[in-house]
């Protein structure tokens, strides 16, 4: 019986000391690609606001957005610099559809 426990005791310490896999771990390293695009920043908002969004804080970066826009394309920056002038000014019942245009007019 001494023996029986013994063997089965050090079989658990065995196993213990193994663990699961008892492999190595293979480090990888992901790659994060942020996208160099300032319309990427820029579509998803006029999406939401064209699918019935109000529009909220995100409005205090609209300079930011067409600043970014402007060192990329002046002509894009231009539309989307009057377009999100008239969205803040239209009344909530207009805006999806002003938005829908002017993701029309941006691509």
């Amino acid at each position: 019986m001494f023996r029986t426990c013994c063997v089965l005791a050090a079989l658990a310490v065995a196993m213990t000391t193994l663990g699961c896999g008892g492999g190595t771990v293979k480090e990888q390293t992901i790659e994060v690609k942020t996208s160099s695009d300032p319309m990427s920043r820029v579509t998803p908002i006029l999406q939401r606001y064209a699918s019935g969004q109000p529009m909220s804080s995100e409005a205090t970066t609209f300079p930011k957005l067409v600043e970014d826009v402007r060192k990329v394309d002046p002509a894009k920056a231009q539309v989307l610099e009057t377009g999100l002038a008239e969205l803040q000014k239209a009344s909530p019942q207009a805006r999806p559809a002003m938005a829908k245009e002017l993701l029309r007019k941006l691509q």
